[in-house]
């Protein structure tokens, strides 16, 4: 059978596959209750969906929830090896003289970056903050540099850092749509839960006690994370993380009035989409099918290649929507050699009710030399000897 286009029907009881992806497929929804804060989101994890919007293109102070971004580069510095958990970290002048929220660092100690970054996760420490942005870069405002650009990199449009802390400044904001790009980036970092989900914890010896400015670790069943923040100007902010079963949510507040009102309606967020939603895995990165196994191969050393599925794919459905989906791979007969590994040799389409959920590229197991005369040779002779 061709393999140029090839449709199939599955049942999700049946679907053996799993996946995640960055497509929204439905409209946010009404809710059956009121947002008095003045900008909120809820945003599936997966697949990238918002369920719920308001306001979320306002350009608002966002106070210490900056420090997402903060903490985000400070992971992908220690993914990159710049820097490690065991690192030693020198607080400055500059650093201790942070007010608001701290760690009480002084000047001149030194600390593992393990630990800096657990007064930042846990406590929303802003002399920890710029003790991490000066270990990374060489100074706070070269970390900045970098925050700005990380920003316009993840695509948030409606955002310019001025600090690594949040602390109060007219040209330093964002919005929630933009605090969700950001949020989803950092949730993709395992390294982030080992302190996210911290209630109480002790540095120097035990002399320092932390506890996490996010109530709702403590008190929502499933939330590990992510980050709080309040200033005058901010109001009380929140981006929250819970899951459930295979269902994250990612719930933002900014400008709450009160930080009980913060809590209850991130809370009420997450609620309405614990209730009403499910997320459903339907291809996942280096997964292979019946339909990506033994491509033909013509003129290389090897007459066959595998394909791969090159990252995940995921649909967030109605709880009652039919689980019903179609799978379109287009994969051509045969692939001349030479093949690079991880080269695009087709692509699939996952479609629920007629609707395109999203495609994702199959990309070669291996690479394929093209045969030389010896080659050819040999497989003639071994194509003679079959016979």
């Amino acid at each position: 059978m061709s393999k140029n286009i090839i449709r199939f029907m599955c049942i999700l009881s049946v679907i053996c596959f799993t996946l995640n992806s960055s497509f929204a497929v439905a409209s946010p929804q009404e809710l059956p209750f009121e947002i008095e804060s003045k900008s909120a989101l809820l945003l599936d994890y997966d697949s990238g969906e918002i369920i719920y919007e308001k306001n979320v293109d306002e350009k608002l102070p966002i106070a210490s929830v900056t420090k997402i971004m903060t903490i985000l580069l400070a992971l992908e510095a220690i993914e990159d090896g710049l820097i490690t958990e065991d690192d030693e970290v020198y607080v400055s002048r500059y650093a201790q003289s942070m007010g608001g929220s701290t760690a009480f660092l002084e000047e001149g100690e030194i600390f593992p970056v393990s630990t800096i970054l657990k007064t930042i996760i846990v406590a929303s420490a802003n002399d920890g903050s710029v003790a991490i942005a000066e270990k990374i870069s060489g100074s706070h405002e070269g970390f900045v540099e970098k925050m700005n650009e990380k920003a316009k990199e993840l695509g948030m449009e409606n955002t310019n850092f001025v600090n690594c802390t949040g602390l109060p400044d007219d040209n330093h904001y964002s919005t929630a749509r933009d605090v969700a790009i950001m949020s989803r980036e950092l949730v993709k970092k395992p390294l982030f839960f080992k302190w996210s989900s911290i209630w109480l914890d002790e540095m120097r010896d035990g002399k320092t006690m932390l506890k996490n400015t996010n109530n709702l670790v403590r008190f929502y069943n499933g939330c590990d994370g992510i980050k709080t923040g309040y200033t005058k100007e901010a109001m009380h902010c929140i981006s929250a993380t819970a899951k459930r079963g295979n269902l994250r949510l990612i719930s933002i507040i900014l400008a709450g009035p009160t930080s009980k009102i913060r809590f209850q309606e991130a809370s009420k967020l997450l609620d309405y989409g614990f209730a009403n939603y499910d997320s459903i895995k339907l291809l996942t990165e280096g997964q292979k099918t019946d339909d990506t196994i033994d491509i033909r191969v013509t003129g290389g050393k090897l007459d066959s290649i595998d394909g791969v599925v090159q990252s995940d794919l995921s649909i967030l459905l109605k709880k009652g929507s039919s689980k019903e989906f179609e799978f379109i791979f287009e994969i051509p007969d045969v692939i001349p050699a030479p093949i690079e590994q991880g080269q695009k040799i087709g692509s699939v389409t996952a479609l629920h009710q007629d609707q395109v959920i999203g495609s994702v590229d199959i990309m070669a197991e291996q690479g394929i030399e093209k045969a030389n005369l010896l080659d050819m040779f040999n497989k003639i002779i071994g194509n003679w000897f079959k016979k």
